[in-house]
């Protein structure tokens, strides 16, 4: 059996409500599964998961600060011909049990929603009804995670989004974490987390790297 990645625990510390040290200091890690790489930051601390050298890494002048996620530092975890993601915001809420209250859905294979939680994780499996869609799956070094897609999203219809993320809480056993990573420009849709009970616990980038 393959040992997690050591970034798993330090995200389920932090929905416990513990952090790394807030001293602005950068940890290095190993690369993620499957060759991707990330840079996270918590309050006052950043962790990078890369195949570079921690030398290297630490050299290019990151700190807990924010410059871990400086569009230049990240350049260089992504290298010549990677791809570097955008900065989302890190969530986290507990599962609720119980009935499920959404069904699974098939037939999803090419929503662009779907495509992209497959590129990068895993076991992904996808939920819904009416209002619109959810994923879940093993995310960013292996968490539980969950995205969601608003069928017709432009409608007026307060709630609707917030109760749906309330249903997907009962996809996850009560009381067990799950996290999301929301990009802080989508107002709508952090408002929604938010008011479903999520909590902000940091930000983070994924990089694929493309390095001669």
């Amino acid at each position: 059996m393959t040992a997690p990645h050591p970034l798993l625990g330090l995200f389920l510390d932090a929905a416990e409500g513990h952090f790394p040290p807030v001293d602005g200091s950068v940890t290095v890690l190993p690369p993620l599964p499957g060759g991707l790489e990330c840079s996270v930051a918590f309050t006052g601390h950043a962790v990078v998961a890369t195949a570079l050298p921690a030398d290297e890494v630490l050299g290019a002048g990151p700190d807990g600060f924010g410059a871990s996620l400086a569009p230049d530092f990240l350049r260089l975890l992504g290298g010549p011909h990677g791809t570097v993601g955008v900065t989302d915001a890190t969530l986290t809420a507990r599962g609720t049990g119980g009935p499920p209250r959404l069904v699974p859905l098939d037939g999803h294979d090419e929503h662009p929603r779907v495509r992209h939680a497959r590129r990068l994780r895993r076991n992904v499996r996808v939920y819904g009804d009416e209002r619109g869609m959810i994923t879940l799956a093993e995310g960013l070094a292996g968490r539980p995670e969950l995205s969601i897609e608003l069928h017709d999203p432009g409608a007026r219809a307060p709630g609707r989004g917030r109760g749906l993320l309330a249903d997907a809480l009962t996809l996850v056993p009560s009381g067990s974490p799950v996290f999301a990573a929301v990009a802080p420009g989508n107002a709508r849709s952090l408002r929604g987390f938010l008011a479903a009970g999520f909590v902000p616990v940091g930000s983070e980038v994924i990089v694929e790297p493309g390095r001669a």
